[in-house]
């Protein structure tokens, strides 16, 4: 079984509709390739500055929502819509992702879990936390190919949750994200690829262009990694997207001959230090 992506790696603007519009685009052009899943970046309709999450908020089944909803259905694909600020009806903020079938039905819904509250000494602060709250549900969701895992950015660094994802039946894991600067050139590679290592599935993380101008500068290269731990393709700092085939085989291959999931010692989570 084989899935055919497309990861876009778009510039985010201030203007929400002309974020809706390069989106629109990019898929376009991408559908033309005959994929079956699209991939949108963190944030993809609002600049990622934690200020603008409660302007740029909409609810569950708002103008965004509806419109992402439509893509898929009118592409006759899947879409993974990155993520955009959702509020629900008390007024609490998330980073929400959305996921749509082939008929534009939504099918999953994934609150970003771990909100990215860093203080990195002379570089790089940032509190997610001022604004937005944390989803509490890991998600994995059903396709024609199997199940798909889906968090966003800084999930990724807690690695429970990627062998959660795994238990649930998960074969790829896919990942909105917006690294920068900082985070990105030192931990973006050795994450997708030992998230890949550890599960055995592939990883896919989709990323916002680099923009100089941004207070918040994305560190783009959007991967894709195999269950081998290899980065199968791979884009750099600049707009763009990609086309990667996944061949769900090569996760049933290296698990039979690397069996590692099935050698997990599930007792020592009930062992007692001496």
């Amino acid at each position: 079984m084989k899935i055919k992506a497309a990861i876009i790696q778009m510039r985010v603007d201030e203007d929400k509709q002309k974020n809706i519009d390069t989106a629109n685009e990019y898929l376009k052009n991408a559908v033309k390739e005959g994929i079956d899943i699209a991939i949108l970046p963190e944030m993809f309709c609002c600049p990622y500055e934690t200020p603008n999450f409660p302007i740029y908020a909409e609810r569950e089944g708002g103008e965004s929502y509806r419109v992402m909803a439509n893509f898929a259905k009118e592409y006759g694909i899947y879409l993974v819509a990155g993520s955009m600020p959702e509020k629900d009806e008390n007024n609490h903020i998330f980073n929400t992702s959305y996921v749509f079938n082939r008929k534009g039905e939504k099918i999953a819904k994934h609150r970003k879990m771990h909100l990215f509250d860093i203080d990195v000494a002379g570089r790089q602060r940032f509190k997610e936390s001022d604004t937005l709250t944390a989803g509490n549900k890991i998600t994995v969701f059903d396709t024609e190919f199997g199940k798909i895992g889906l968090c966003i950015c800084y999930d990724i660094r807690f690695p429970e949750l990627s062998r959660l994802m795994v238990d649930q039946g998960a074969k790829v894991i896919i990942v909105p994200g917006a690294f920068n600067m900082t985070t990105g050139p030192a931990h973006w590679n050795v994450l997708f690829r030992n998230r890949a290592l550890d599960n055995q599935v592939f990883m896919i993380g989709c990323a916002p262009a680099r923009d100089l101008s941004a207070s918040y500068t994305s560190y783009g290269h959007s991967i894709a990694v195999s269950p081998w731990g290899e980065i199968v393709q791979q884009l750099d700092e600049k707009e763009g997207y990609m086309i990667v085939e996944l061949n769900l085989q090569q996760v049933e291959k290296v698990r039979r001959e690397l069996p590692l999931l099935k050698q997990r010692r599930n007792d020592l989570y009930t062992l007692k230090s001496l």
